[in-house]
């Protein structure tokens, strides 16, 4: 094997047993004499990772040893060489984030799954929704909203019933959490050349929270938000189990009933 690995891992029993079998395995070296990234864990170690990694401009290979593990590949020991050197590439962009708080500083971060507007207090939150200035929803009362990445809307999208998209569609999502007012709002899909703004109808007695993955920004008054096509994040994926497959999985899998 050619490649040179740098590893990262978060500190589960399951990643240092993964650990010790791949560095007899593999070339390890440091950050930046590798060309290929190895992060094990699960997919918010991996988002962890990508933030903080991707600027080396290095693939990322994902190893589960989360729970589900959407971004990740699962460890295969007789095969990790052979899935390495025959891995797919994908490319993914994130979501850009500003928000303006109720003092008036600016804070900003980057997204790959979603953008979360949520609820600060008991009360509902209400928000406005414009993007390129054409007005979405003057008045959306709600526990929040969500707007999504196609690598993203499989996960807190999904979970609020938004819909998944292909990882080639050029979309963003954007899905209400539940909606009070108007009740029936399903969300709306669009380009991901919008710049989409989301304000704060009330902010003393309706706070609300803008996350950027798992960065929070507390009393949000306005946040601005659009795809960032100047980063992007290369992710490996066995030839078997590529992003797209998985996308296409979710979007066939069919919900089991309960009685």
């Amino acid at each position: 094997m050619k490649d040179r690995v740098y590893l990262i891992f978060d500190k589960t029993k399951t990643s240092l047993k993964i650990k010790s079998i791949l560095i007899k395995k593999v070339n390890i070296t440091s950050l930046r004499k590798s060309n290929i990234i190895i992060v094990l864990g699960g997919d918010g170690f991996m988002l962890q990772t990508l933030k903080k990694l991707y600027k080396y401009k290095k693939p990322f290979y994902g190893i589960n040893s989360g729970n589900y593990g959407f971004l990740m590949n699962k460890f295969s020991n007789e095969n990790i060489i052979k899935n390495l050197n025959t891995s797919n590439s994908v490319k993914i962009y994130p979501l850009q984030m500003t928000v303006i708080n109720k003092s008036n500083q600016i804070k900003q971060s980057i997204a790959i799954n979603e953008v979360s507007i949520l609820r600060q207090s008991k009360q509902a939150s209400s928000i406005s929704i414009t993007t390129n200035k054409k007005n979405i929803i003057k008045n959306l009362i709600s526990d929040g909203v969500l707007v999504s990445t196609p690598a993203g809307s499989t996960a807190y999208n999904l979970s609020a019933h938004g819909p998944i998209l292909n990882l080639n569609s050029r979309k963003l999502a954007v899905t209400p959490i539940s909606p009070f007012r108007p009740r029936r709002w399903k969300g709306i899909i669009l380009s991901d050349k919008s710049k989409i703004l989301i304000k704060n109808l009330d902010i003393i007695k309706r706070p609300i929270n803008a996350v950027a993955d798992n960065f929070e920004v507390r009393n949000a008054k306005t946040i601005k938000i659009q795809a960032n096509k100047k980063i992007s994040f290369e992710l490996l994926y066995d030839k078997n189990n590529s992003l797209h497959k998985k996308i296409k999985i979710e979007q066939t899998r069919k919900e089991i009933k309960t009685n």
